[in-house]
């Protein structure tokens, strides 16, 4: 894929680095040798994954944190084409990086016995470790975040000298840099931990897939569904952009890959280029709140939180189809108001021949996904996911080399055989046959170019993870701050405070604080930075624990659809050749449920199907989830309509009011506000009802477009 010029009207800066990470690795001999350092560390992740090397935890998240940080820099100088002292520059920093991985290997042993007094020599190669990941940072992501962590880091340093309440007792340069450089609590903290293990093999998981051609069959099995549907091209981005984000945990990255195709097909279809972008922009962000990846935050909250992996899906199920259902409802609702019909069936292309051709892919997905529901953990299930999609490709190019039918099934039945042997047997018999299809596939022609093909995915599969590793080291300085100063404390006493006087306004605050922190930073940061500082706060007010942290990481994801800075817009700028600001004001309309659901979470619990709230006390668990649901999805339809000015018919000023009037009354949980807002939906149906039927009656004039009713 070529990389994408700079959003037309200038704003982003910092997607500038992600552009460039979306192009090939560089042909040259340099290019050459950064793609072995990429390939070599997909390897020691595999080789760690599969047990086949097992070092201690802080030496694997010292390697791990290595690795990125001597990628970072030459990789980036050589895919912005950077001058010759900015590579040899950057190549300086290569070996520093390297350097501080090296000593923390070397040193493990002896660190340990000398924590809390360290030497000389160890607070040097500390300073080295945080200013390196920094910089990488820094020239990856853009100032947003290293500057927001640098803050906190001169906090531990310096506040001492801040008036009450904000001060803490005062910490020594060396003990700062000891909590921060080594054990735990900073950059190689809980969420170092993650990156290393769950992350990157999902991130592995999601390249192989896609060199496999599951974004094809995604596109064509969408096409198929709803291509000749009203709207069909927006509702094919929604379906293939919240897929392929299911898996691939970037939205930003997603809007780049699956955007080169929906938006140019919706905007041949006459939807305005800014409604094509917000869409693509809604539905691939909407990938990271639909299981069972989720991004890659729901293992960092599983780990977190200290609960079962499944739990965390249970309670992201119904928000992201309600989420989903609400980007379709509106994308019908203003093909309706611009009379935009759906793709010519003879154009689309068929579902049932896409799904036969490559039906195979979905294995390793239903297979990670049964997994993961089973209690296996995250690991296990992502090495074993991982496994089967590299006996599938592996199988397949072989396969194609088989005359016989006959044969090519017992082949199939073999490798079948194999794969379900590695739960009695484990990794070893599944290594074996991986190696034998590697030989197999290194003595055909077509195998080698499977082959290749494999070599380049674990490349891009570490390329890919570099912006989510880089962002977990940094964030373990914010994290590192807490534990060492209590500043989570402090502002979690605030918001308890304020929640006194109205839980309201608190969710108000921790929603701003989400929103503001989101809009330089990952979602995987922003939802460990929030979460550590109001997810405390909210639990002590009463909000569930899972229910205060999917808030906190709804808010986290909408972020980047939020004005000013709104990343994922701003990529799809290009792609649609228009304003990314008016991209993301397409956007919030079209993700107007993301911004609804949280709150009626904290209110009513059983949306997230967990237990608690008044109504699941009075009338029953499963009751409650039932009418939530019901009345959540009532609400977003009458927000759709109002959004829109369409339902049926277009909508006066007076309707498009009473249609807010209905959902936001049905939103709030106030004594009586159900049975106001049901009853304002009524009114609101009786007059479209009313202002259809004089519409049927009245000739359109030969001027006005027919609104299709497909």
């Amino acid at each position: 894929m070529k990389p994408l010029s700079t959003p037309i009207d200038g704003h982003a800066a910092e997607l500038s680095a992600h552009d460039a990470l979306a192009a090939a690795f560089p042909q040259s001999r340099e290019g050459r040798f950064i793609f072995a350092i990429a390939f070599v560390f997909s390897a020691f992740q595999l080789a760690t994954a599969a047990h086949l090397l097992d070092p201690p935890s802080q030496v694997l998240r010292a390697i791990h944190v290595g690795f990125v940080t001597v990628l970072i820099f030459p990789l980036l100088a050589a895919l912005l084409d950077k001058s010759g002292p900015v590579r040899v520059l950057a190549w300086c920093a290569s070996l520093v990086a390297a350097a501080v991985a090296f000593y923390q290997c070397y040193e493990y042993a002896d660190l340990i016995l000398r924590a809390g007094d360290p030497l000389p020599r160890d607070i040097l190669f500390g300073v080295l470790a945080i200013a390196i990941v920094f910089a990488a940072s820094w020239v990856l992501m853009g100032p947003a975040l290293p500057i927001i962590a640098g803050i906190f880091f001169l906090y531990c340093l310096l506040g001492e000298y801040l008036p009450s309440p904000l001060n803490h007792r005062g910490y020594g340069f060396s003990q700062v840099i000891d909590h921060m450089a080594y054990g735990t609590e900073g950059i190689y903290g809980i969420p170092t931990l993650v990156s290393a293990t769950y992350i990157f093999l999902f991130i592995l998981f999601g390249a192989f897939l896609e060199k496999a051609g599951m974004i094809e069959l995604f596109n064509d099995v969408s096409l198929s569904l709803v291509g000749s549907r009203r709207g069909g091209p927006a509702k094919v981005a929604i379906i293939s952009s919240g897929l392929m984000g299911t898996i691939s945990g970037s939205g930003v990255a997603n809007v780049v890959t699956t955007g080169q195709f929906t938006i140019p097909l919706m905007k041949r279809f006459g939807y305005r280029p800014a409604f094509a972008g917000g869409v693509e922009a809604t539905a691939s962000m909407g990938g990271q709140i639909m299981p069972p990846v989720m991004g890659a935050v729901a293992f960092i909250m599983a780990e977190t939180l200290g609960v079962e992996y499944h739990d965390i899906v249970k309670a992201a199920l119904v928000p992201a189809i309600l989420y989903f259902a609400s980007a379709f409802w509106m994308v019908h609702l203003e093909a309706g108001k611009h009379g935009l019909v759906g793709l010519q069936k003879e154009e689309l292309p068929s579902g049932i021949a896409a799904l036969k051709k490559g039906w195979y892919l979905v294995l390793p997905l239903a297979a990670l996904v049964w997994l993961l529901f089973s209690g296996y953990t995250p690991l296990f299930a992502g090495t074993v996911g991982l496994a089967f999609i590299m006996l599938l490709i592996l199988g397949t190019s072989l396969a194609l080399g088989i005359p016989s039918i006959a044969i090519r099934i017992i082949f199939w039945l073999g490798l079948g055989l194999v794969a379900a042997s590695f739960f009695q047997f484990g990794m070893t018999i599944v290594l074996a046959t991986l190696a034998v299809l590697v030989l197999a596939n290194a003595l055909r022609q077509g195998g080698r170019e499977t082959l290749v093909a494999c070599r380049d995915a674990l490349a891009e599969g570490a390329k890919t993870a570099l912006p989510v590793a880089i962002a977990c080291a940094l964030v373990g300085i914010i994290i590192g701050t807490m534990t060492l100063t209590g500043a989570a404390n402090t502002f979690g006493q605030f918001i308890v405070s304020v929640g006194d006087k109205s839980l309201f306004l608190s969710l108000l605050l921790t929603m701003v604080t989400c929103l503001v922190l989101g809009m330089g930073i990952p979602t995987i940061p922003n939802y460990i930075i929030t979460s550590s500082i109001a997810g405390p706060a909210l639990l002590e007010l009463g909000v569930p624990l899972i229910v205060s942290h999917m808030f906190v990481f709804y808010f986290g994801i909408l972020a980047d659809l939020t004005p000013p800075v709104a990343l994922a817009c701003f990529a799809a700028a290009p792609i649609a050749r228009e304003s990314g600001l008016k991209i993301s004001l397409q956007a919030i309309k079209v993700a107007a449920a993301g911004f609804v659901i949280p709150f009626m979470a904290v209110y009513s619990p059983a949306l997230m199907l967990q237990d608690g709230g008044a109504f699941a006390l009075a009338w029953g668990y499963w009751t409650a989830v039932a009418y939530i649901v019901m009345k959540t999805t009532l609400a977003i339809g009458l927000w759709g309509a109002a959004v829109i000015g369409f339902m049926v018919i277009r909508l006066s000023i007076v309707q498009r009011l009473m249609a807010t009037s209905a959902a936001f009354t049905l939103l709030a949980a106030l004594p009586l506000t159900d049975e106001i807002g049901f009853a304002l939906t009524v009114v609101f149906g009786i007059m479209v009802w009313r202002a259809s039927r004089l519409t049927r009656a009245r000739p359109v004039p030969a001027d006005e477009p027919a609104v299709s009713s497909a």
